[in-house]
């Protein structure tokens, strides 16, 4: 694609301000002339060519432009040597040898609000720029639009000074097709050749434009307007000062910067003083993966960034109390929140800089595969031991309450991962797995015993590291022997665990799931914090947390004995107390979190409401609790699905019933990732 800038005339009715240079290098501020601005805009589009005609004033206007700092572009002038007595139209057929391929065409007096040849070029059609709503100049340019019955599309019919019927305004600003431009220019050979050379270039427009279709481009309330008269030159360069104290705001979630990134910066701060809002890590994390970067060093990162004016953090996942606070004249975002999830939010912000006369500007988003890469590659890091190990610590100071779920195996680690729920333009997600004894073993049609040995269940966490990315909490039983235990932690430690919950029982492991139906023993409280201690001492990482669970409610021993147990494990070391029971009421758990919590207001608690299901997550948070862990849901799930289905199979003798029940197995290995 080349430029076409008409820039020959005379610019009488500028008065002495054109009596010694050309009107378009009239001064509009302090950094820029109409025609510095201009071939800037035009470079930073990427158009590589351009066309100037030139007439009045030509020298001054080469010798000007020439020495401009605008290495990549290639400048051609072309002389119209008639100037005094021929339009644009003449220039043009002047040019025509050098204009056979996809135009962007302005006359040489238009001054643009940054940013309006990007969104003009984003477009796949010939467009001339109109401005709906600004009322029908009596001088100016007016285009005349018309319905296609067959797209039901409005385009352009007519260009001229003359209509008034069917039209809106309009300014000299065209960015053609190669097909289109060619059927102009031919006619407008035609027209100079016939000595029609005092007309504009759209007159021969109007009897061809039937053969194009050129539609019309909306410049809304965007700068886009000739310099005619000293009175013109006023009105822009004030507007030209407005534009430059708005204040523009775009937030950013991600810790990832790419040249998608950067090229929506680098438009957001052609619009105003761009202010980005850096989420912060908690609402990061609340709808998608966690952050490796933090906020601070984020913020510290876009402030960096050419054209970033200032870098505040956005709390919250809303913009509300951010846009209240700033009130913005522009917000910016890609306009891929049209649709999903986050259309709440975006119903959001529109209203509420509706309500101040803000405006919402939104910027094709990239699908671009090198970006995704570049987010795959973030995915790796985020993988791997040292990165997902201390990950846990950090999201529980972060968010108070965090959510695991078991998983098994590879699949069901990648549902783990991948399971999103959006509700209310907020997304939920699990934070992380929690590796289950009991699911482990019966995965593998084990009793839950401690039959299936640790190398066994190192395996699993393999699986799982391997396809995954989130914290792991690991069930590590009741630990086994002191010396067994300090090799476990450093295990898991180098597998990039986050945790280890350890409980306090001795002997053959029997399930909790049984509470006094089978003899359990509990482990002295001395014997069990020296394991405690023995584990801190071995760990190599302060990132890894191990956990003491507590079996003094299952077994019926007492709120006091629990309470007691707590406190002496912490002092032992633990990092985090699980507190169990098997009631379907949470009134135990509940007393023993209200306890606990007067006398320890740090101390993480876990709990695991398998049988007191009643309560949601967010009440657990008001008393205090850290982490919930859905011990086994997923395993629940599996087993009675697969036994019907067999049923359906041996009931049906053939396996359609049973199909028409199950996921396809192409929508199951598009769950699987190419790469981790």
């Amino acid at each position: 694609m080349k430029a076409l800038i008409l820039a020959a005339g005379l610019g009488s009715r500028m008065g002495p301000l054109t009596a010694q240079k050309p009107k378009c290098m009239v001064r509009i501020n302090e950094e820029e002339t109409i025609i510095s601005r201009q071939l800037r805009q035009i470079s930073e589009t990427g158009i590589a060519e351009v066309v100037i005609t030139v007439g009045a004033h030509e020298e001054i206007l080469v010798d000007y432009c020439k020495a401009m700092d605008l290495p990549q572009l290639k400048l051609t002038f072309v002389k119209n040597p008639r100037y005094e007595d021929t339009n644009y139209i003449y220039s043009i057929y002047l040019a025509r040898e050098y204009l056979d391929e996809d135009l962007l065409i302005l006359h040489g007096d238009l001054v643009c609000e940054d940013g309006l040849l990007d969104a003009l070029l984003e477009n796949h059609d010939s467009i001339m720029a109109v401005l709906r709503g600004n009322g029908l100049p009596e001088k100016d340019f007016k285009a005349v639009v018309r319905q296609d019955g067959s797209t039901g599309r409005k385009y352009i019919t007519a260009v001229g000074v003359e209509f008034f019927n069917d039209a809106i305004a309009a300014q000299p600003l065209y960015k053609l097709c190669r097909n289109d431009w060619q059927v102009w220019l031919a006619r407008i050979v035609e027209f100079c050749e016939k000595g029609h050379v005092t007309c504009y270039a759209e007159n021969a427009f109007n009897e061809v434009s039937e053969q194009i279709r050129l539609y019309p481009f909306e410049a809304g309330d965007r700068l886009c307007q000739e310099v005619d008269t000293a009175e013109d030159l006023t009105v822009v360069s004030d507007r030209l000062k407005r534009i430059k104290n708005r204040l523009v705001y775009m937030a950013f979630s991600t810790d990832i910067l790419h040249g998608g990134h950067l090229k929506i910066i680098g438009r957001a701060a052609k619009l105003g003083k761009l202010v980005i809002g850096a989420l912060s890590d908690e609402a990061v994390a609340s709808y998608k993966r966690y952050p490796l970067v933090s906020c601070q060093e984020r913020m510290e990162l876009l402030q960096s960034i050419k054209g970033v004016s200032g870098v505040v953090e956005q709390k919250d996942f809303s913009y509300r109390n951010i846009l209240m606070d700033l009130k913005p004249d522009i917000v910016v975002h890609g306009d891929n929140w049209r649709q999903g999830f986050l259309q709440p939010i975006r119903a959001e912000v529109l209203d509420i800089v509706t309500s101040y006369g803000g405006r919402l500007v939104e910027f094709p988003y990239s699908a671009d595969p090198r970006y995704k890469a570049a987010e795959d590659r973030w995915r790796v890091q985020l993988s791997l031991p040292d990165n997902r190990r201390g990950r846990l610590r950090k999201i529980i100071g972060m968010r108070g309450l965090v959510r695991f779920m078991e998983a098994h195996d590879g699949i069901s680690g990648l549902i783990v991962e991948d399971t999103v729920v959006h509700n209310g333009g907020k997304s939920y997600q699990f934070d992380g797995m929690w590796v289950s004894s009991l699911c482990d073993s019966t995965a593998k049609g084990k009793p839950d015993i401690e039959l299936v040995d640790m190398t066994s269940r190192f395996r699993t966490i393999d699986d799982l590291t391997e396809v995954t990315t989130k914290p792991i909490i690991f069930d590590g039983d009741t630990g086994g022997l002191t010396e067994h235990f300090v090799y476990t932690v450093r295990s898991l430690e180098k597998l990039g665990v986050s945790a280890v919950i350890i409980e306090d029982k001795k002997g053959l492991k029997k399930n909790s799931l049984f509470g006094t139906e089978v003899k359990q023993t509990q482990a002295d409280i001395e014997e069990f914090s020296e394991k405690i201690s023995a584990g801190k001492r071995a760990q190599k990482s302060p990132d890894f947390m191990i956990i003491a669970r507590i079996e003094s409610l299952i077994l019926e021993q007492g709120m006091e004995d629990a309470l007691k147990r707590a406190e002496a494990y912490v002092a032992a070391g633990a990092d985090g107390i699980m507190i169990h029971s098997r009631r379907k009421e949470p009134d135990e758990i509940v007393e023993f979190v209200k306890k606990f919590r007067a006398a320890n207001e740090h101390t993480p608690i876990v709990i695991v409401p398998t049988s007191f299901n009643t309560v949601r997550e967010s009440e657990w948070k008001d008393l205090g609790v850290n982490v919930v862990i859905y011990a086994n849901q997923l395993m629940r799930a599996e087993v009675p699905a697969m036994r019907k289905t067999a049923e359906e199979i041996l009931k049906n003798q053939r396996a359609q019933e049973a199909d028409a029940a199950l996921m396809g197995f192409k929508e199951i290995i598009s769950l699987i990732p190419d790469a981790i």
